[in-house]
Formats: C-alpha cells, sequence, structure tokens
C-alpha cells in the first residue's frame, strides 16, 4: 500500500499539479503532507484507535493548512487529494483490491476535474476598472469588449466614485469576435 500511495502521490503532483501549475512550493506541501499523512495513519491502523483518530487528524490538518496562507480552489483539490491518500493507504496493512479502486478514483478526479481541456474557454477575474460604473448593464458590456468575451457574471468589489474607479469580480466565457460584436448589440439595445 505504501508503493501505491507513493506512485499516486508521484502522478499527482509530478504528473498532473506541477505541470499545470509550475507552483513549486506546493509541490512539497503536497509530498510531505501525503507521506505524513501516510505514516500517521499507518501507526493509528495498528492500534486499536481506529478509524475516529485518522478522521480526526484529517479535519486538524485540513485547519491548520487552510489557515497558513492563501490558496486557490485547484490547490486545495490537490491538497485534500493528496490527505485522502494518504489515509486511504496508510489505515490499511494489506493490498485490498477497494483501497487500491478508491487511489485511483482520487487520483483520476483530479486529473479529470483539472484538466486543462475541461471548460477550457471559461475564465474568472477580478479587474479594477478606470471608470466607476454604477450601471451594472453599461459595465457588463464594457467588460465584454475589453475581455473579448461573453460574462457570466459580474460581482462589484469596490466602487470608488471619488477616484473613477470599479473593481469587479467577473466570470466570462472567452468567444470569437462575431459573438462578441451580437452579445454587445444585444445589451446595447
Amino acid at each position: 500500500m505504501i508503493g501505491i500511495d507513493l506512485i499516486a502521490i508521484a502522478v499527482m503532483t509530478f504528473g498532473l499539479y506541477f505541470p499545470r501549475h509550475r507552483r513549486r512550493d506546493l509541490v512539497v506541501a503536497y509530498l510531505v503532507v501525503n507521506v505524513g499523512v501516510l505514516a500517521v495513519s499507518a501507526i493509528l491502523g495498528t492500534t486499536t484507535v481506529g478509524l475516529g483518530v485518522g478522521l480526526g487528524l484529517f479535519g486538524v490538518l485540513s485547519i491548520i493548512r487552510l489557515r497558513s496562507s492563501e490558496i486557490t480552489q485547484h490547490e486545495l483539490a490537490y491538497y485534500f487529494a493528496a490527505l485522502a491518500v494518504g489515509l486511504l493507504t496508510g489505515l490499511s496493512t494489506t493490498v485490498n483490491p477497494l483501497i487500491v479502486a478508491l487511489v485511483a478514483l482520487v487520483v483520476a478526479v483530479v486529473a479529470i476535474g483539472d484538466s486543462p481541456a475541461l471548460f477550457r474557454r471559461y475564465r474568472q477575474q477580478t479587474i479594477v476598472m478606470d471608470t466607476a460604473y454604477t450601471d451594472e448593464t453599461t459595465l457588463r458590456a464594457e467588460l465584454e469588449r475589453m475581455l473579448a468575451a461573453k460574462v457570466h457574471r459580474v460581482n462589484v468589489l469596490h466602487l470608488d466614485t471619488v477616484n473613477d474607479t470599479t473593481t469587479v469580480e467577473v466570470r466570462f466565457q472567452l468567444v470569437d469576435g462575431a459573438d462578441v460584436a451580437r452579445t454587445h448589440e444585444s445589451l446595447v439595445r
């Protein structure tokens, strides 16, 4: 089971996460968290303390890591996958087909859910506009023009009428020029 864990975390970290996101500091975090959880849960699996303490450990480690620094949602997914794989493999002393399948399932879900091909034209961004927009329709039209995209959601984070700026969080879909022009025309009407 230790070998299965090490293969799974290596595939997830070096085969999926780092090539896609290039954040070196989290590579170390994922590896250490996974192997640490594996070691602790392996000991817990041999004692009478059992599963309750293992799940408690999962929760405590999650809280500690989440309060340490800000990480994105996809980085959080890798983090929890590293914890899950470590617990699954560490709590079993023998190679169990169900656990092997669950480890493979966790890695496969990370691979599919974080695939660059999945929703590849969708983006989310925080933008500071150089105008104070009080009308959401006008703001949406300007964002679509500026981003050459179909805006799905706009959340005004800060409207500064003194300095004439608007800070927005925008969720959008990249589209070709013709689609943007049609969308802009329909908003203006």
